[in-house]
C-alpha cells in the first residue's frame, strides 16, 4: 500500500466533504441554516468574512489529514461502507485545525505552514472566534443525520467528543504551563510527558478512532482497544514531530525554523531524557537556553547538540515504535483478517517514521 499516495488521495476527498458542511462561501442553502435556521436573518457575508475566510485560509494550507484518513481506515477494517462513515470523518480534522488556529496565539507564534499564522492575517479577535467555530462546525453532519443513526450510537459518539474535548484543553493547559515554566517544568518526568500527550496530541486520534468505531458498529471493548491503539499513533506522531523540529529541515523549514520548540520553551520527551542523563554543566545550559525563549539559531543549535550528545533522539523514536507496536498486538486479536486491518497497521507504521 502506497500511503503516500492513499493520504493525499483522501485529502482531496475530505476537503471537498468539509467544503460541503462548512463551505468557502456560506449561502441561504447552506446545510447549516438547513439544521439550525436562522430566527432574523442570514448576515451571510459578515459570516463568510468573520468565520469562513479564516477557516479556510487555515485548511488550505495542507495538512496529511491523517486524522480522517485513519478514520476511514477503521472503518473499512470494520467492514463499513466509506460512503457512510466520510461525512463524519472530518470532525476530528476540523477540530484539529481550530487547535492550530488556537494554539498558534498562545504559543505567540509566527509561521504556521509557511504563512504568517492566521491571528496575524486576520486579527486576535477573528482568529480566536474562528478557532472556537472549528470545534463544533463539523459536527453539522451529525445534526444533519441524526435520524439516520440508533439512538444510542449517537449518544456515544456525543458522550466521546466531549469526553475527548476535555482532555484536549487538559492536555494544552499542561503543555503550556510547562513551557511557561509554571508548574516545576525542570522536573518533570517521562510519565508526565506522555500524559500530557494521551491528553493533547493522544486526543483527537482517539476521538478519531472511537467516533468511527461506535458508528460502525464495534462493541465497547473494540472501542476502546482502538481508542487505545490510536492514542498511542497520536503520542508516537507527536514524539516524531519533536524529532523533526529538531532535525528535519524541510519541516522546520515550514514551521520558520530549525528548533521552534526550543523558542517556546517546551519540555519535549527529547529535552526530558537529556535532563536526566545530561553531565550538570550540560543539563544547566540547556535549561538556560529553554528559559530564554530564544529565537537565535546559534543558541538552538548549542541546545540540540546538548540533546545530541545524551542519545535522546535514538531514544525516543524507539520508545515511540515500541508503543504503536504493542498497542497494535491489542488490536490484532480483536479484528479480524482483512486487507482494511493491514492497511491499517501499515498506515500506523508510516506515521512513526514520516520524514515531513
Amino acid at each position: 500500500m502506497d500511503i503516500e499516495k492513499f493520504l493525499a488521495e483522501k485529502a482531496t476527498l475530505i476537503d471537498k466533504t468539509i467544503e460541503k458542511y462548512i463551505p468557502r462561501k456560506y449561502t441561504k442553502d447552506a446545510i447549516l441554516f438547513q439544521v439550525d435556521p436562522p430566527k432574523y436573518c442570514y448576515n451571510v457575508e459578515t459570516i463568510n468574512k468573520a468565520i469562513a475566510d479564516p477557516i479556510w485560509d487555515m485548511l488550505d494550507r495542507g495538512g496529511k489529514r491523517w486524522r480522517p484518513a485513519l478514520f476511514l481506515l477503521i472503518c473499512e477494517a470494520l467492514g463499513k461502507e466509506q460512503d457512510f462513515c466520510l461525512d463524519f470523518a472530518i470532525i476530528p480534522e476540523v477540530v484539529h485545525n481550530g487547535t492550530l488556529v488556537v494554539d498558534d496565539i498562545e504559543d505567540s507564534s509566527e509561521v504556521r505552514r509557511g504563512k504568517p499564522c492566521t491571528y496575524k492575517i486576520f486579527g486576535l479577535d477573528i482568529a480566536v472566534n474562528a478557532g472556537n467555530a472549528m470545534y463544533y462546525l463539523p459536527l453539522v453532519p451529525l445534526m444533519e443525520q441524526k435520524n439516520k443513526i440508533p439512538t444510542e450510537q449517537l449518544r456515544d459518539v456525543y458522550e466521546i467528543y466531549v469526553q475527548e474535548m476535555i482532555n484536549l484543553s487538559i492536555g494544552q493547559g499542561m503543555d503550556i504551563a510547562w513551557h511557561r515554566g509554571l508548574a516545576n517544568a525542570d522536573q518533570i518526568d517521562e510519565d508526565d510527558y506522555l500524559q500530557m500527550c494521551a491528553y493533547k496530541t493522544g486526543t483527537l486520534a482517539r476521538m478519531s478512532a472511537k467516533i468511527a468505531a461506535t458508528l460502525s458498529g464495534a462493541d465497547r471493548q473494540l472501542v476502546i482497544r482502538l481508542g487505545t491503539f490510536a492514542e498511542s499513533i497520536g503520542v508516537a506522531f507527536q514524539m516524531q514531530d519533536d524529532i523533526l523540529d529538531l532535525t528535519g529541515t524541510e519541516f522546520a523549514r515550514k514551521k520558520g525554523g530549525l528548533g521552534q520548540d526550543i523558542t517556546e520553551g517546551k519540555r519535549t520527551l527529547i529535552v526530558i531524557r537529556t535532563l536526566k542523563n545530561a553531565k550538570p554543566k550540560d543539563k544547566k545550559r540547556l535549561i538556560e537556553i529553554l528559559n530564554m525563549h530564544t529565537s537565535d539559531q546559534k543558541l538552538r543549535d548549542e541546545a540540540i547538540a546538548v540533546m545530541q550528545k545524551n542519545n535522546a533522539f535514538d531514544y525516543v523514536k524507539q520508545k515511540a515504535d515500541s508503543m504503536v507496536e504493542n498497542s497494535w498486538k491489542e488490536v490484532d486479536k480483536l479484528l479480524k483478517s482483512s486487507a482494511g486491518k493491514e492497511k491499517l497497521k501499515a498506515f500506523a507504521e508510516f506515521l512513526i517514521k514520516r520524514s515531513i
